[in-house]
């Protein structure tokens, strides 16, 4: 069994309220949760207007394809999500 952690810190450039940051940031977890069939969660800079880290896990039988679909997650956020700016990401795989 293997379990990944993908953390991604994000920009959402012009982002002036936490309202707006919520509305910009919900269609995006509730779409890889969707696409992916990954646990996603908002997990730190919750007070920050243009800043956040979601965190998306996922355990599959196979640590390979845990990475290949981490980094899928990854490469799908910064080629269809243009509203975010992909500031770093971090995959860590156990098991």
């Amino acid at each position: 069994m293997s379990l990944g952690l993908l953390t991604l810190h994000i920009h959402l450039p012009g982002c002036v309220s936490l309202k707006e940051k919520r509305g910009r940031l919900k269609p995006l977890i509730a779409r890889l949760h969707r696409e992916f069939n990954v646990s996603v969660a908002e997990l730190d800079y919750q007070d920050a207007w243009q800043e956040a880290v979601i965190g998306c896990a996922l355990v599959s039988n196979d640590a390979a394809h845990t990475q290949r679909s981490l980094q899928a997650v990854t490469h799908w956020v910064e080629t269809n999500w243009p509203d975010v700016s992909l500031e770093d990401d971090q995959i860590e795989i156990i098991g």
